[in-house]
């Protein structure tokens, strides 16, 4: 059954009028009136409707049923991702929000190739929120992962944190997977770096704030892979696949 993220308040009983994009996603898979459909507004739960009305541009549907499905993981785990080039936010994003992940934060880091101005930033912003909810859409999760505005790592790391912060670092002497075996599932946030890597200093600094720092094994990931690995190993661990 197709899945929509539908911002707006949902009860039984209700004909609502879809958004556009839903509007227009309906007639592209060339559904038809009295189809069903799931409708979910990030409160939690999910909808059952049936297509009451498609026109050219718009659409509605009548909601018959609530399902109080949940399917997000029993700690919050932030991705504390640092700006990668080109087109690679996209897919962390998108597989991150696959795998459960509670929030994202990007990052500028030394070695970021990718500099936001506030124009573009805010673009990208726009964009990287489509990314969660085309993810959450297709992934059965019905709460959409927070996107936090992009800062200055030795900004975000100065911020106070009531949950663990941990940075992936191949300096580190003890593996992410080994720690987590000795640690109750727990919220947390993943600090991931740039093509290259966080610079000594930043380390330094961050592990001289309470951050700890861990390791995914003896071989260097890909920034598009260390914060996925990082996030499929503490759902294993922890027993949340």
């Amino acid at each position: 059954m197709p899945r929509f993220f539908c911002p707006q308040p949902l009860a039984i009983g209700q004909t609502v009028s879809l958004p556009d994009h839903v509007a227009h996603h309906v007639q592209v898979l060339r559904l038809a009136v009295g189809d069903r459909i799931t409708l979910f507004n990030g409160d939690g739960g999910q909808y059952t409707a049936t297509l009451a009305t498609i026109e050219k541009k718009r659409a509605s549907a009548d909601i018959k049923l609530f399902e109080p499905v949940e399917t997000e993981l029993p700690y919050a785990v932030t991705l504390a991702q640092a700006l990668p080039e080109a087109s690679k936010m996209d897919w962390i994003i998108e597989k991150a929000v696959e795998l459960g992940v509670h929030a994202i934060q990007p990052l500028a880091a030394q070695r970021c190739v990718v500099r936001l101005s506030s124009d573009r930033a805010e673009k990208k912003m726009q964009h990287w929120q489509g990314v969660i909810v085309a993810a959450s859409e297709q992934s059965g999760r019905n709460r959409l992962a927070t996107l936090a505005e992009p800062v200055a790592f030795s900004q975000w790391i100065a911020q106070d944190d009531l949950h663990r912060r941990v940075l992936l670092s191949p300096r580190a002497e003890q593996s992410l997977s080994d720690w987590a075996r000795h640690q109750p599932p727990q919220s947390l946030a993943l600090l991931i770096g740039p093509e290259g890597g966080f610079t000594e200093r930043e380390e330094d600094d961050a592990i001289a704030r309470g951050v700890l720092a861990l390791s995914m094994g003896p071989r260097v990931l890909r920034t598009e892979t260390a914060g996925l690995a990082a996030l499929a190993a503490l759902n294993a661990v922890w027993g949340a696949m």
